[in-house]
């Protein structure tokens, strides 16, 4: 029985086994946890295999986000746990012994749609980020159109790209910026073929001899095996390091331009209408349709900005891109458009179910 139920504090549990899934509910954590009879607790953590199977490391995955000793749990914890809500950005399950109801906020919307599959059915609600994903799980038969499963939210984790909340100056300082050169980030998918695995290192050092302050966002959970900081580590210098955040939104803040290949974080950066460079990656995308990803290059795909396909090439691409800021505009407007609910509101939209459903706030 609930919490709720029983007259106790109604209670919220997220898991998760990656930093960008808790990144992805931390807007929301914020909120609840501010409210009086509310407990939150949150539990997973980083994944890591073992000669005995899956082990979860809670304290691994969620200390550097700062959070109250006793809102974490360990995932052995969870048997003995019910909840009024419980939330997953993943699409695999580490949940508690019972909940009321189940919510999929999801990590990311790609290109590839990895988030629109099978594994993905089940839950109670589904947060959608915009009608494009609405769209896809129509399409794949999750669910039909106009299901009340799917609330149209948007994706809190990029509110504050635009809703005033970050500062410009402070985040440079705090990775010690002056903003005198372009800022471009670097962040890469972790799938195996991405670009950090073929043209991304010879990109990386054609770019480090120009003026530019460039920084790597490293996948936070990467399907290969390399050491990458070690393996980048002759690359780096005072205007080219990797960047270790387990939140990429204040980087993408302040960058002027920004370097990907299939990640999400291409179409998180399309609300800052600012350049995109994409490095092209053609095994990984031919191994996500292979394996029955919904992988669309046609109806947005990489049309926000500019594609690599030769390291030689990448200098001038990015030169181009910085000083013709407004090129891939209108793709971007419409893009976003298309693929974010409520941009830089969804927090608020979210907040706003929650305290209907869960008669809080």
């Amino acid at each position: 029985m609930s919490g709720q139920l029983m007259g106790d504090d109604v209670t919220v549990v997220f898991t998760g086994y990656a930093p960008v899934h808790f990144a992805c509910f931390e807007p929301l954590y914020r909120h609840l946890a501010s409210l009086a009879g509310v407990r939150v607790v949150v539990s997973g953590g980083t994944r890591m295999m073992t000669p005995h199977g899956v082990r979860y490391d809670h304290e691994l995955l969620y200390e550097p986000f700062g959070l109250p000793a006793d809102v974490v749990v360990p995932v052995e914890a969870l048997k003995d746990l019910d909840a009024d809500a419980y939330f997953s950005a993943h699409t695999g399950r580490i949940a508690p012994r019972s909940y009321t109801r189940s919510v999929q906020l999801f990590h990311g919307m790609s290109f590839r749609n990895l988030a629109i599959r099978e594994e993905a059915e089940g839950f109670d609600h589904y947060f959608l980020i915009g009608p494009y994903m609405e769209r896809g799980f129509v399409s794949r038969g999750i669910f039909e159109a106009d299901d009340r499963r799917g609330v149209r939210i948007g994706f809190p984790k990029t509110d504050r790209l635009i809703n005033g909340d970050l500062d410009r100056q402070k985040v440079l300082a705090e990775h010690g910026l002056s903003g005198d050169r372009p800022v471009i980030v670097y962040a890469p998918t972790g799938a195996k073929g991405n670009s950090l695995e073929t043209i991304g290192p010879e990109v990386l050092r054609r770019l480090g001899s120009e003026d530019y302050d460039i920084l790597i966002k490293l996948h936070d959970h990467p399907k290969g095996w390399v050491d990458w900081f070690e393996a980048l580590a002759p690359l780096e210098g005072p205007h080219l390091r990797i960047v270790w955040s387990v939140d990429v939104i204040p980087l993408l803040f302040i960058a002027d331009l920004l370097i990907t290949d299939a990640s999400s974080v291409a179409n998180e950066f399309t609300l800052l209408d600012r350049p995109i460079v994409f490095l092209d990656v053609p095994l990984l995308i031919e191994e996500a349709t292979r394996t029955g990803a919904m992988v669309d290059l046609d109806t947005w795909g990489r049309k926000a900005g500019d594609l690599v396909t030769d390291p030689v090439d990448a200098a001038g691409v990015v030169a181009k891109a910085l000083s013709d800021p407004g090129r891939h505009a209108e793709v971007r407007h419409a893009m976003v458009d298309d693929l974010f609910f409520n941009p830089g509101r969804a927090t608020q939209a979210a907040a706003s179910w929650l305290g209907e459903q869960l008669h809080i706030g």
